[in-house]
């Protein structure tokens, strides 16, 4: 076997190598980030679950609200409620957006 030859078969080698440890690092990187992405994964399953059950939630709040403030404490904080629950609703898509792409 000529030098070249040699020399490209021992290059090979250590790329096969470090290919090898890269595979476990990006394996052991994966890991790592499992359980951060679960929870991830956990909220937006909530997250979708209220966006498809408004009227649950809606309930929910006004349980909430008559049982804190009476009726116009109800009719006040249902209205910021309605606002946050827009944005949140908003923020959800293009969180979801992002995620897609």
């Amino acid at each position: 076997m000529n030098k070249q030859m040699f020399e490209v078969m021992q290059r090979r080698h250590e790329l096969l190598a470090k290919i090898a440890m890269q595979r476990e690092q990006v394996a052991e990187i994966g890991i790592r980030w499992q359980a951060p992405f679960s929870l991830a994964d956990k909220g937006l399953t909530a997250v979708r679950y209220v966006r498809s059950k408004p009227m649950l939630v809606a309930g929910a709040v006004a349980i909430f609200m008559i049982r804190r403030r009476g009726v116009t404490g109800m009719v006040v904080t249902g209205w910021r409620i309605w606002r946050l629950y827009k944005s949140a609703i908003s923020f959800s898509a293009k969180i979801a957006d992002h995620f897609r792409h």
